[in-house]
C-alpha cells in the first residue's frame, strides 16, 4: 500500500524492503553527516544496518517524483518496555520542513497503535529542535532527560487519529 502525501510534489510513502538498499544508500550519501550522525550516531551507514533496523522493526520510505528517498522512517518494539514502540526518523536535509518527516511519523504511529502500543518513544539529542517540534505534531508528550539526550514519550491515544492505516509489513 502507498500513502501519497500532499506536498507540492508527488511523495509517498511506502514499506521498505533490503531490496531497496540502493534507493537508502543513495539517500545517506544526499545527506549531511551531521543528519546521519544525529540519526545513527555515525556518518557511515551500511547495508548491515538497514538489514538491522528491518529485522527489528517496520519500515518505511518516503519517495520523491522518480524514486528518490527523501526519508526513512521506523518504528519498533522497546524492549523492556511492553507497548511501548520507538520511532525512528531521518528526512534528507533539502526535503526538510515539508510536512514530509511528519507524516511519515503519523504512518509510524499508526502502525504502531495496530499492533498494540500504547506510546511512541524517541530517543534524541536535546538540542534537536527540529524533531522536537515534530514530536510536538504527534501529541502531547512528556520528556526525560539522560545527559545530553531526552526520552520523549508520546501516548498513542493523543497523536493523530486521522493517521491512515499503515500497510502490511512485508
Amino acid at each position: 500500500m502507498h500513502q501519497l502525501l500532499n506536498t507540492t510534489t508527488a511523495t509517498r510513502i511506502r514499506t521498505a524492503a533490503i531490496a531497496d538498499w540502493p534507493l537508502i544508500e543513495a539517500f545517506h550519501r544526499s545527506c549531511s553527516e551531521q543528519a546521519l550522525h544525529r540519526r545513527w550516531g555515525r556518518s557511515q551507514i551500511t547495508r548491515r544496518d538497514i538489514e538491522r533496523l528491518l529485522h527489528h522493526s517496520s519500515c518505511w520510505i518516503a519517495l520523491h517524483a522518480a524514486d528518490e528517498v527523501v526519508a526513512l522512517g521506523s518504528a519498533g518494539p522497546v524492549s523492556r518496555h511492553p507497548g511501548v514502540f520507538d520511532l525512528g526518523l531521518q528526512v534528507a536535509d533539502a526535503h526538510q520542513r515539508r510536512g514530509i518527516g511528519l507524516a511519515v511519523a503519523r504512518h509510524a504511529a499508526a502502525h504502531a497503535r495496530f499492533q498494540g502500543a500504547h506510546a511512541l518513544s524517541v530517543y534524541i539529542e536535546a538540542s534537536n529542535l527540529a524533531m522536537l517540534g515534530l514530536v510536538g505534531h504527534l501529541g502531547h508528550s512528556t520528556e526525560s532527560r539522560e545527559g545530553a539526550h531526552l526520552d520523549v514519550r508520546v501516548p498513542l491515544s493523543a497523536t493523530n487519529p486521522t493517521a491512515s492505516r499503515p500497510s502490511p509489513r512485508r
